[in-house]
């Protein structure tokens, strides 16, 4: 099973041999490709080779690439995740508007949930009770908006009155990054089952390629959130990045045994999809994290 994640910072070329990644640097390196999950090309500087590509997309390796900020940019995502895949993409445009909506609802409700959990955490009552408030008016597609009202809230008081995620800054950077780890590996898992990532539930942006992505991450934000209120960076550079990445070995509880994040995404991903199919929202596997 793979569990590694990689990140290959420093100017290199990539190969494939024998099974393996070989880094050729100023010294080289070999790494099972059968053990790693993650690899981050945080360097523009680093050159691959067709037959790892090859490699890396066959075992499903989630590969991401970094711009000179060393900010995700880019990822490979297979053409065909699934030996099914023309039949999954045939039931993904039938589903129907009313089973979008009430998996939209599940949706949300379980990320306010999961705020209003990590406020009282942090000693934040007073918000938390209002969040609670929330849960119980989350309609059908969220016409109340609530998703919106509890994210003033939340951040707000995490983060300070004056806190806007329109604003530039480290925090808010550090938030944009690590979303964009989980939102790589939803992908991953879409793709892997044999769905398109464009075709959202909710999000159906013309220019956004991963809206069914952004739909099936919104309950995994908060171990993000977790992770940047922990460190409220002043300043966000590598050190603070590799500590997002960490985030794929934590371990949560989900379907009732203990999980490393990225097979409680894989687990989640497909309940999802078979609570859609099913028309059944009894059917998602939300985590949970251990007390």
């Amino acid at each position: 099973m793979s569990w590694r994640t990689i990140i290959i910072s420093n100017q290199s070329k990539l190969d494939y041999k024998m099974g393996y990644l070989v880094v050729r640097g100023l010294e080289t390196h070999r790494v099972l490709i059968s053990e790693i999950e993650t690899l981050v090309i945080e360097n523009p500087m680093v050159s691959l080779t067709g037959c790892l590509i090859e490699a890396l997309t066959e075992n499903k390796v989630k590969t991401i690439f970094c711009d000179s900020k060393h900010n995700p940019i880019s990822e490979l995502v297979p053409h065909h995740g699934s030996h099914d895949c023309s039949a999954k993409i045939r039931t993904q445009v039938g589903w129907s508007n009313d089973v979008k909506a009430s998996i939209w609802r599940e949706v949300i409700t379980e990320k306010i949930r999961k705020q209003q959990e990590f406020l009282v955490e942090v000693g934040k009552k007073q918000e938390a009770e209002l969040l609670g408030s929330y849960i119980g008016q989350v309609e059908l597609l969220d016409a109340s908006n609530r998703e919106g009202h509890a994210a003033k809230v939340y951040f707000n008081a995490l983060f300070g009155m004056e806190f806007t995620r329109s604003s530039e800054n480290p925090i808010n950077a550090a938030l944009n990054y690590g979303y964009s780890i989980i939102l790589s590996s939803i992908n991953r898992e879409v793709s892997a089952n044999g769905y398109l990532t464009q075709l959202g539930i909710f999000h159906g942006n013309m220019f956004n390629p991963f809206n069914l992505s952004c739909d099936l991450m919104e309950p995994f934000r908060i171990l993000v959130d977790r992770q940047v209120y922990s460190d409220i960076p002043e300043e966000f550079g590598k050190e603070e990045k590799h500590r997002l990445w960490e985030l794929s070995n934590q371990t949560v509880l989900i379907d009732g045994a203990k999980q490393n994040l990225s097979n409680a995404i894989k687990i989640y991903v497909h309940s999802m999809f078979d609570a859609i199919n099913d028309s059944d929202p009894s059917l998602i596997r939300f985590y949970r994290l251990l007390e």
